[in-house]
């Protein structure tokens, strides 16, 4: 049974490194579990590997089972999916997706790890963080039947909710990117692309995933009167300018947040749990293999981070596997 681990940790702003981590005995509600894959969330991890998180927002950024405070040390991550070694019975051999950091091995309450069904690969489960905020923002969004809906941002997150909203009967998908490539990735999910100076106009909804000003203003720009821009972007310590004068105003247009460290009021009915599971069940789906565009060894991690945060390393979720640790 594994006693021992390592995990990776931001020792400092840019600086990333892997520490031994000695492992505790599992207690009678808690299980052990053995590291498959985990990914990287490529917006959120570079925002705290390059010490962007305000400090105003350290308490709300808090992963489930960090260690250390921003900006550093801190061990931070939460796409973890692995095998139960130890554990209440009916988890014992599974695998399981869990909330935690980089790390080989950990113990957590077994309350803490939800089970990957069976036609779901492993791989792809560590998308169910993502999916999960996905399944959040629709919540508040709460898309009707025939709505015409543009998504800008073709990262991780404006992914996800671009595929799910292509699911919605009648509901036309436009996926917005100032990058190309992003093009193919929209024809694997199934949903039309558009550079941001060709997308279409007059939308009942657009879901603002970019995480910039100028894609924050086009998103206003494509609404109909009355439209709700649903804003999904996480700036960090970045200031946002935009123009609210004119159209904002005669057109009544609605700039709405959401975030999935709350569940959706509209969804009141709903808890955490039941909302991953929910996420977990929609990555049976194999469409979302198109978000999984690269993998590293964890021992590369700290390489991985730093070559993500300065753009040298393009990806969408980098997948990290265990197998030779």
């Amino acid at each position: 049974m594994t006693s021992e681990a390592r995990a990776f940790w931001l020792r400092a702003p840019g600086e990333g490194e892997i520490r031994p981590v000695r492992l505790p005995v599992p207690g009678p509600d808690e299980v052990l579990v053995r590291a498959r894959f985990s990914g990287v969330s490529r917006g959120t991890e570079t925002l705290v590997f390059t010490g962007r998180v305000p400090a105003d927002q350290y308490a709300a950024m808090r992963a489930p089972f960090q260690e250390g405070d921003f900006p550093a040390p801190v061990k931070y991550g939460y796409l973890s999916v692995g095998e139960v070694e130890a554990g209440p019975a009916q988890l014992r051999g599974r695998t399981v997706f869990c909330l935690h950091p980089h790390q080989t091995a950990y113990v957590v309450p077994a309350a803490a790890v939800l089970p990957v069904p069976d036609e779901v690969p492993a791989a792809r489960a560590v998308l169910a963080g993502t999916v999960e905020t996905a399944v959040n923002a629709l919540w508040d969004a709460a898309p009707l039947v025939g709505d015409r809906v543009t998504v800008i941002g073709g990262g991780m997150v404006g992914c996800c909710v671009a595929a799910l909203l292509a699911r919605f009967p009648g509901v036309r998908v436009q996926l917005v990117d100032a990058d190309p490539a992003r093009a193919r990735v929209a024809a694997a999910l199934g949903v039309d692309f558009a550079l941001p100076a060709d997308a279409t106009g007059d939308r009942d909804l657009v879901v603002h995933a970019s995480a910039t000003g100028d894609g924050l203003q086009r998103a206003l720009e494509l609404l109909r009167p009355e439209g709700t821009v649903l804003e999904l972007s996480w700036y960090g310590d970045r200031p946002v300018t935009l123009s609210l004068g004119g159209a904002f105003h005669s057109r009544r247009l609605t700039v709405r947040s959401s975030q999935v460290g709350t569940v959706s009021p509209r969804r009141a009915d709903r808890s955490y749990a039941d909302r991953l599971a929910l996420a977990l069940e929609l990555l049976a789906d194999p469409a979302f293999d198109a978000l999984l565009t690269g993998r590293s060894r964890f021992a590369e991690l700290p390489d991985v981070l730093d070559r993500l945060s300065t753009g040298r390393l393009p990806a969408l979720c980098h997948l990290i596997s265990y197998d030779e640790e």
